[in-house]
């Protein structure tokens, strides 16, 4: 089995790649790319881009990305998705015959809400990793707001939309991160207090922001994610809430 290097590209800006990255891509003896379906085909083409500007010789191996199957229970759907991610990747570095370092250039950051470590423990015999740091989502949000991560000596709490709807908002903490919510889950809060920092396609050209009050900025981000979303056929977004006052 090759040696892996995961390598994170932050949020879809090639000037967020790093030194460290641009030199991994260039010692990489073969760079595995990922297809999404044509709607996200522009996500495969800024992997590209990414290799032309970091100088990259080294060949491609493209991959349809599987389709996860929705009627089953979320735990198992994403198991049974996660396994077959596993199988394509050794069947792409079996078929490629490498001669060094196989690389798969990771959005965001590998360690925060993506599943490619995961993926990675599955391949037997599990190959030795390398993994380099990206600028995350969280990251590109806060700046592009131009505000802090958290409040003085303030808790933070980083979590889903699935889990904010199905628990609320977590105990003891100022401010919420919200990751891999399609379903605007903030809807569920009781705006009074709160304080919302949105953003789809950070980072990119195609980049959108919306903040406010809770209550005032809510009808506003939900239509210009619909409208995004229409343009381009998918979209990826996050946002952080925060209490402006004690309820």
């Amino acid at each position: 089995m090759a040696e892996l290097w995961l390598i994170g590209i932050g949020t879809g800006n090639p000037a967020h790649v790093t030194l460290e990255a641009r030199e991994a891509i260039q010692q990489a003896a073969l760079v595995m790319v990922p297809r999404k379906g044509p709607d996200k085909s522009d996500l495969a083409e800024l992997r590209h881009q990414i290799l032309a500007e970091s100088n990259s010789t080294a060949p491609v191996a493209e991959f349809d990305m599987p389709v996860r199957d929705e009627s089953l229970p979320y735990a198992e759907r994403v198991t049974r998705w996660h396994d077959e991610i596993a199988r394509i990747w050794a069947d792409t570095m079996a078929a490629a015959q490498p001669k060094g370092p196989v690389a798969l250039l990771v959005w965001g950051d590998t360690g925060l809400y993506d599943s490619t470590l995961r993926i990675a423990d599955r391949l037997r015999p599990r190959p030795r990793l390398r993994v380099l740091p990206g600028i995350t989502a969280l990251q590109a949000l806060t700046a592009a707001h131009a505000i802090p991560f958290n409040t003085v000596n303030g808790a933070v709490t980083v979590t889903t939309g699935r889990r904010l709807r199905d628990h609320g908002w977590p105990a003891d903490t100022e401010t919420v991160a919200v990751m891999l919510d399609g379903e605007c889950s903030f809807q569920r809060l009781s705006p009074d207090g709160l304080h919302i920092w949105w953003g789809a396609f950070l980072g990119m050209a195609e980049q959108v922001l919306e903040a406010g009050p809770l209550a005032e900025a809510a009808p506003r981000i939900l239509a210009t994610r619909a409208k995004a979303r229409a343009r381009h056929g998918w979209i990826m977004d996050s946002y952080l809430l925060r209490r402006t006052h004690k309820s």
